[in-house]
């Protein structure tokens, strides 16, 4: 098993994900990871959360949802890039953003959520699972651990 590497802007934060190689992701189209991404999706991974070890300094941001599952946001305490979270309705589980990998040039879309409130503009490939909204936990997670196309 390699370790896959990412961290933030700056740099402060460094994280490495225990991992045999670069993880599939899914691209979210709601408006929350719009605005909180300012551009048009946010690229994401859902991993086991023993799989994450993290160095640097974090800060915490915590959104409790009308539903009352909680979202624990952590970001870099210096460059406030996001660099993970957690939810209380799938513990166990982080999801990273993927676009703070090192390697995130060489990641592949396996899944796309809340696919209504894309952008007019984009276009989502053939053959790839979309969901409407959210995709349901399990369909989700066997997404992106098929192999890929």
């Amino acid at each position: 098993m390699s370790e896959i590497l990412g961290g933030c802007r700056c740099g402060a934060v460094r994280y490495g994900l225990a991992l045999d190689g670069l993880p599939l992701i899914y691209a979210c189209h709601c408006r929350d990871c719009q605005t909180w991404s300012g551009s048009a999706f946010s690229q994401q991974t859902f991993l086991p959360e023993a799989a994450l070890s993290v160095t640097g300094p974090l800060v915490v941001y915590e959104l409790t949802s009308p539903s009352g599952k909680i979202s624990t946001q952590r970001m870099c305490g210096v460059c406030h890039t996001r660099i993970f979270n957690s939810n209380s309705a799938r513990p166990g589980f982080v999801v990273i953003r993927a676009g703070t990998l090192d390697r995130s040039d060489e990641l592949e879309v396996s899944a796309y959520i809340w696919a209504k409130r894309k952008q007019p503009w984009l276009r989502l490939p053939d053959g790839v699972p979309a969901w409407p909204e959210g995709a349901p936990f399990a369909e989700l997670i066997e997404a992106l651990t098929r192999p890929s196309r």
